[in-house]
């Protein structure tokens, strides 16, 4: 009995002391907690070296809505909706709905902030994996009957698109691949456009470049009737009109471009046979000279005609080389001059050629008012040309070549004859004013 009542004993005093060791370390384990969590706290206000002060006010939200999340996700809450008929049907709420419920917070990026300030107020985007209008942008590039249909352009690099929002024109989509690409452009004329940041891998894909330059815009087809050119250019001008038929080749269109700008040219006219004048590739050989000077496209002759003043003379770029015009005489004595032709139609084709005379390039031909025609060097001139010129007087203009040189290119042959018309009518603008000048004095 003893032995019975001295191991009971021995027991109690045990499980007592194992009791307080328990008391104990939960005592630990919870003061460890509390210091933990002192430790991790945010301070109340934060005082910056400049004197500026900041106070930070806890929210207790994050943690209702964890508890709030537990809570129906542990008590499996049964929602009751009352239908039509009276009855009462039951829900239970899944942890998707709970997740959807709560996921449709919004909270505030204080980045999206300094970056909003940094663009002057605009708003960006960034395009997801697979957005079409990625596709947009490259259907735009290179579909000339998309472009008509949209009538929307493509430009790529900051320079052309400075120009043409310097211009007036109206911008919709630009494509950036970093903020500093976009703080290039002027900000304050991008308020209508939407912004979208793209990868620069996802650039390269769909651009022309080799190397693009980071922002690709889309545009409003451009009216050259509305747009505000620069006041330098149009004050440097001269009364002189650029013609281009049935030129194929973009690049060769894109580089007349350009001279015709630098020429001063009063304005660009492309027939129906022409390139389209918006191609990526055309607007990169004129950089820019669609805001520089008007440029209509796709135009019948009779259109031409109304752009045109009344007392213009249009004049025709020839190929035509007097070292070659003197044809040698076969060797049997007899003369082509004299043969007969086989069929009639042939004969009264060279009696209805237009009788336009030729000319040397520097040769006083730019007088008043006047036009230029360049042809294609695959078609030629259009006999709506020779007989346009015919009508008003025009000559053919040549520039001589050394022997055996057939004929130059069609850009190269514009830059001459523009410049070499540009030179004759400054030059004709000076002898008046000298002669008005003498007429005051007397």
């Amino acid at each position: 009995m003893a032995a019975l009542m001295y191991n009971v004993s021995r027991g109690c005093i045990i499980l007592r002391e194992h009791c307080l060791f328990l008391r104990g370390y939960n005592q630990t384990f919870v003061d460890s907690r509390r210091y933990a969590r002192a430790l991790r706290r945010r301070p109340v206000a934060v005082l910056y070296p400049n004197g500026e002060r900041e106070t930070r006010i806890k929210s207790n939200e994050p943690a209702n809505i964890k508890s709030n999340h537990e809570k129906l996700l542990r008590d499996s809450v049964i929602k009751t909706n009352k239908s039509v008929g009276g009855k009462y049907t039951k829900e239970k709420i899944t942890e998707a709905a709970v997740n959807k419920k709560y996921s449709s917070r919004v909270y505030v990026d204080e980045s999206a902030h300094t970056t909003k300030d940094k663009l002057g107020g605009l708003r960006f985007e960034k395009a997801p994996a697979g957005d079409n209008r990625l596709a947009h942008v490259a259907s735009v590039g290179h579909s000339r009957a998309f472009r008509d249909k949209e009538g929307k352009v493509l430009l790529e690099g900051r320079r052309l698109i400075c120009d043409a929002l310097a211009a007036g024109a109206s911008p919709q989509m630009i494509f950036f691949s970093s903020l500093e690409r976009l703080q290039e452009l002027p900000l304050d004329k991008l308020q209508q456009a939407k912004l979208i940041k793209v990868k620069y891998e996802d650039m390269k894909t769909w651009s022309d470049l080799v190397t693009p330059q980071g922002v690709i815009a889309i545009f409003s087809k451009p009216d050259a009737s509305r747009l505000a050119f620069p006041k330098d250019s149009r004050l440097q001008s001269v009364p002189l009109y650029l013609i281009c038929d049935n030129m194929r080749d973009a690049g060769n269109i894109g580089t007349i471009l350009r001279c015709a700008a630098a020429a001063g040219c009063d304005r660009v006219l492309l027939t129906k046979g022409c390139v389209d004048a918006w191609e990526p590739k055309v607007l990169r050989a004129a950089m820019g000279a669609h805001f520089r000077l008007p440029v209509f496209s796709n135009l019948d002759w009779d259109d031409i005609s109304n752009h045109l003043s009344t007392d213009v003379t249009v004049h025709v770029a020839d190929n035509y080389n007097p070292a070659f015009a003197a044809k040698p005489k076969p060797e049997n004595g007899s003369s082509d001059e004299y043969t007969e032709s086989d069929s009639d139609e042939e004969s009264d084709d060279e009696l209805l050629l237009p009788c336009v005379k030729h000319k040397m390039y520097y040769e006083g031909w730019a007088q008043k008012n006047s036009a230029l025609v360049i042809g294609g060097e695959t078609h030629g001139l259009s006999m709506e040309a020779l007989r346009l010129a015919e009508k008003t007087g025009g000559r053919r203009l040549f520039v001589p070549m050394a022997a055996g040189v057939q004929s130059l290119n069609s850009a190269m042959a514009a830059s001459i004859l523009l410049f070499e018309g540009r030179r004759q009518l400054l030059l004709l603008e000076n002898r008046k004013e000298r002669s008005q000048k003498r007429s005051k004095l007397y």
